[in-house]
């Protein structure tokens, strides 16, 4: 007897809930049933694509389907978030989980007490770049690091400089890089930081300094109005007598040893939807909903990642320390 198909709603049909509705069209598991947009035109126009309705608003959405995706501006996820939560949908939330500190615990409270599953977009968890790197520092203890992510500019579009849309422009690029910061190298228990002002109607060019839980330590450098200087995400990982750098999603270099010798393995001609991640990340939600299992990237680590943003606009804003572990407890 033929499964029935897992009935899935998309909120927001900009550009990302046009590639979760395309590649969500491969998988035989699942049905994109109806679409939701505060645009109705950019509502029909990926319903046509994906053979699916129009929902009239975001509860009618929710009703219908057994799970539903978030894909909608920043500031907007927390109440979708709640209310699908509340009536028992597996959820598939776009970073970042929420924009403010007390809205994200509110979701991770919420998603901790349902049954259901609820998977934050993080994709560069399941970009092969940093899969391999992961792979890579099991075999050898990195000591530290420095980490680079640009925006390069918040110019176009237009929403992408207004922080009521954003949350600010940590939650809107950077915030990728403190949960793959957390996924590489583990928890983050302190946290200091320098910032300025440029482009942005609030702090948008930081330095940081973190320290981690195992004795690690990194930088960060992150600056939103830098130009396109590629590339604009970068990780350079210092272990004993080894480097491992990545360049974006596109590719990962490792020094051996003491004689420059280096050794490649490049991605870049593998399709962006596999490059960064955005394909496992939807075969992995489908696959915690079928097969009854975990969430493999989780409301915690949704929470994580929201909670080292919050610690870095107060680290600069303030001049102080941030110890993460006191935070954690509040």
């Amino acid at each position: 007897m033929e499964m029935e198909k897992l009935k899935v709603g998309i909120i927001g049909a900009g550009y990302v809930g046009g590639v979760h509705a395309g590649l969500l069209a491969r998988d035989d598991r699942v049905r994109v049933t109806h679409v939701h947009d505060v645009q109705s035109e950019r509502a029909e126009k990926l319903a046509r694509s994906a053979g699916a309705e129009v929902a009239r608003n975001v509860e009618a959405l929710i009703e219908a389907v057994d799970a539903v995706y978030i894909t909608t501006p920043n500031t907007k996820h927390t109440a979708i978030a709640l209310a699908s939560v509340a009536q028992g949908k597996h959820v598939f939330c776009e970073k970042p989980m929420a924009t403010s500190l007390e809205d994200a615990r509110s979701v991770l409270d919420a998603a901790t007490a349902s049954k259901s599953v609820f998977q934050v977009g993080h994709n560069r968890r399941f970009a092969p770049v940093y899969t391999a790197l992961k792979e890579a520092l099991a075999k050898q203890k990195p000591h530290s690091a420095h980490v680079k992510m640009n925006r390069g500019e918040l110019i176009n579009p237009v929403w992408v400089g207004d922080p009521e849309v954003t949350g600010g422009f940590l939650y809107e690029t950077t915030i990728h890089i403190f949960d793959m910061m957390r996924f590489l190298f583990g928890d983050v228990a302190s946290l200091d930081a320098a910032g300025s002002s440029h482009e942005y109607p609030e702090i948008d060019d930081f330095s940081a300094l973190l320290r981690f839980e195992n004795g690690m330590h990194a930088t960060l450098a992150s600056s939103a109005d830098a130009s396109w200087f590629f590339p604009f995400e970068r990780v350079e990982v210092f272990c004993h007598h080894s480097t491992i750098t990545t360049r974006e999603m596109e590719s990962i270099i490792e020094s051996r040893e003491v004689d420059g010798r280096h050794l490649t393995q490049t991605m870049q001609l593998m399709a962006k939807e596999e490059k960064w991640g955005y394909a496992q990340e939807d075969i992995a939600f489908i696959d915690s909903i079928v097969n009854g299992t975990a969430a493999t990237v989780t409301a915690m680590d949704g929470f994580k990642s929201v909670e080292l943003v919050d610690a870095c606009y107060r680290a600069a804003r303030t001049g102080e320390r941030i110890n993460l572990n006191q935070q954690s407890d509040q």
